[in-house]
């Protein structure tokens, strides 16, 4: 019995740790907007920024296919344009100090949905070992610029 009441006891004790544990944390997180803006990625297009960061968040808004050196759209298919979108996150990604690895949630919109398989094909390449987001993939009407492709990302600072 004494070892059940001191097993009891410390278990009691952790509970109460708990509260004040996530205090700590939640005390900890960045509480202030911070706009990110890199001149390795499109200069944002209309009223937005190119990411936020929020409470250790970072929320990319959605990335097209336009290189950033000459502000036009990559001339090519779904492969390259992918490419070229996730190029665009990486560098708004490491704009904020962090990277594709800490990627929680991805938004795909596709000009058509035909383009899925390949475009899955080169996402997948850019989340190696498994380790991927959660992740909706959306066919629309028509993308800025006609892109074939727009992504948005919502990755942690740690």
């Amino acid at each position: 019995m004494k070892i059940e009441a001191k097993i009891m006891k410390k278990i009691f004790l952790s509970l109460l740790l708990i509260p004040t544990l996530f205090m700590t944390q939640c005390s900890n997180q960045q509480s202030e907007k911070i706009i990110v803006s890199t001149p390795n990625a499109p200069a944002a297009i209309g009223p937005y920024s190119q990411a936020i960061i929020y409470n250790n968040m970072v929320y990319c808004s959605g990335q097209i296919a336009i290189d950033p050196q000459t502000n036009q759209l990559v001339d090519g298919d779904i492969t390259v344009q992918t490419n070229q979108v996730f190029k665009n996150i990486k560098a708004i990604l490491e704009a904020a100090n962090t990277s594709l690895s800490n990627v929680v949630r991805c938004t795909v919109y596709l000009a058509d949905m035909n383009d899925f398989a390949t475009m899955n094909s080169v996402y997948e390449s850019y989340f190696p070992e498994g380790n991927y987001p959660a992740r909706s993939a959306i066919e629309v009407a028509s993308l800025p610029k006609n892109a074939l492709i727009e992504i948005e990302a919502t990755a942690t600072l740690h």
